[in-house]
């Protein structure tokens, strides 16, 4: 059996990127920080709108209570108001 001889590179490898390799990951890792920031402002942002719109909700289930017992009805036209009472003309009022 024969030793195997070692192979020595005897050029010197690089110890760096290019400056321009360099520019360009840094460009790149910065536009991902950028576009993760801007998330989580938007996430936050959805957060707060969504709890503004269960407030609305839990006041329209309040004013159509309120419609319920002065009127009979809930069903209201939201561009002029008109109250849409039931075809049979029955009114579930309590006086």
């Amino acid at each position: 059996m024969t030793k195997k001889e070692e192979i020595i590179d005897l050029k010197s490898k690089p110890e760096n990127i290019t400056e321009e390799q360099l520019k360009k990951l840094q460009d790149t890792v910065n536009g991902i920080n950028r576009a993760q920031l801007e998330i989580g402002s938007m996430e936050i942002k959805k957060h707060g709108l969504m709890h503004s719109v269960a407030e609305l909700r839990d006041s329209i289930v309040v004013m159509q209570e309120e419609f319920k017992k002065e009127y009979g009805t809930v069903d209201i036209n939201i561009t002029d108001g008109a109250i849409n009472y039931p075809e049979n003309g029955e009114v579930n009022k309590k006086d």
